[in-house]
């Protein structure tokens, strides 16, 4: 239940802002939506009669994590997912900000498309969603679509979702036209024609199990490719959903041309690998497919060094229906809202690498690509902030999988890090 406050002070909290790069004792004061007041130290801040005061024990405030890659079968396919569940389970993730994929039906290739997503979130009034406009009509790879007029109804960023835009003089069309107005482009690096069929990374594993195989090669040929075109043509483009050591080794290259390129990873390709298929589960049915351990641990220091900047839930609920079918006949996809964040401190203790770090690629990282205020802990911010207990664990049971669609591979895991408090614009929209 979303909970309307005037005025709430969380003291006596642990502070962890990767925007100010600070991580110590503090207090916050949040009123009227924003952040009025940041108290760095012990020291308790003057505070109005009749404010809300919450000790916070020391758990920890951060900023609402910003998710930029989510599906919701809304509009078109709503018994896997809505608007409403998917906020839901953000929600509950502290998950304040997501964007939506265009690859609903109809897709958002337009500008009434994208106010629909806008409109429907507002009426919803939990977290904030905003829609990722299609870079080509019906996300065909044939015409380019109403980039600019979609930039101007809200959406944030421009994507084909997970269909390759083949055509390279189509996607140059696409990168030189939204150069024009500094928007961000996004695109997966899959060559269509390597990938066609296959269901997992070639290799040993695959073979072994009688799965078909792509080679990490089909990613790095698409990354070359995209590359090239974004250093033509001078556009901000972001690798969507690298999983490979050999990607890595183009986007280092291209970074260090001084190309204004980035790059996004699934959280569960730095959790899983394409080991965890072993007994035909579904749930690690991905697109990506899951690679080699080798890659997973290149993605992992690529988080580390700074090489990859966001990271991504790459929320796909699917039905059960679409799930219980031999490996190769199911459709790919896993839910990823409601767990992210506890996957990523999972990654800071197995991985020792500092919680701060981790936390900048969903909070300070995608806000400022996608030109959010949020994201940051200061006075005058929007209070999308999060009240957390670091330390506390928990199972994941299907009972406690607020999306329509229950397809976890983290169900009946156990999983650190238990979200106490969400508030979004200074509204409790979750809390235990």
């Amino acid at each position: 239940m979303i909970k309307q406050t005037s005025a709430i002070a969380f003291v006596n909290a642990r502070i962890i802002d990767p925007a100010t790069e600070y991580d110590g004792p503090g207090s916050v004061i949040v009123a009227d939506g924003v952040i009025t007041d940041v108290t760095l130290g012990h020291d308790t801040p003057a505070m109005p009669a009749g404010i809300r005061i919450v000790d916070c024990a020391e758990n920890a405030i951060i900023p609402g994590l910003i998710d930029m890659r989510v599906k919701t079968g809304e509009p078109g396919h709503e018994p896997a997912e809505t608007l409403k569940s998917a906020s839901l389970a953000a929600a509950a993730g502290g998950v304040t900000s997501f964007v939506v994929q265009p690859d609903t039906d109809p897709c958002i290739d337009e500008p009434a498309m994208a106010d629909f997503i806008l409109r429907r979130a507002r009426d919803i009034e939990l977290v904030h969603v905003y829609p990722a406009g299609a870079a080509t009509k019906k996300l065909e790879g044939k015409h380019m679509a109403e980039i600019g007029l979609m930039a101007e109804a809200g959406a944030l960023y421009f994507t084909n979702a997970d269909e390759p835009i083949i055509n390279s003089k189509i996607l140059s069309r696409v990168l030189s036209y939204a150069n024009g107005f500094n928007a961000l482009i996004a695109h997966r690096p899959k060559e269509p024609w390597l990938s066609e069929g296959a269901v997992a990374t070639s290799g040993e594993m695959a073979a072994r199990m009688g799965l078909s195989g792509v080679s990490p090669l089909a990613e790095r040929i698409m990354i070359e490719r995209d590359l090239a075109l974004a250093e033509l043509t001078g556009a901000r483009f972001l690798v969507d959903l690298i999983s490979t050591r050999e990607g890595l080794d183009s986007l280092e290259r291209a970074k260090g041309k001084g190309l204004e390129v980035f790059a996004s990873v699934s959280i569960n390709h730095l959790m899983f690998n394409e080991i965890d298929i072993g007994d035909y589960r579904t749930f690690f049915r991905l697109d990506p497919p899951l690679r080699a351990e080798r890659d997973r641990l290149a993605l992992i220091d690529g988080i580390a060094s700074g090489l990859i900047d966001v990271i991504v839930s790459n929320h796909s609920p699917e039905p059960a229906e679409h799930k219980r079918l031999p490996f190769s006949e199911s459709t790919p996809g896993a839910l990823g809202l409601q767990t992210l964040l506890p996957a990523l401190i999972g990654l800071h203790h197995e991985n020792d690498i500092p919680l701060i770090d981790l936390l900048r690629t969903v909070t300070q990282n995608p806000a400022q690509l996608l030109g959010l205020a949020a994201g940051r802990i200061a006075k005058g911010a929007p209070a999308d902030i999060l009240l957390v207990d670091i330390d506390a664990p928990f199972a994941l049971r299907e009972k406690d999988i607020l999306s329509k669609s229950k397809n976890s591979p983290f169900e009946n895991r156990t999983l650190q890090g238990k979200v106490l408090k969400t508030l979004v614009d200074g509204r409790i929209v979750y809390e235990v």
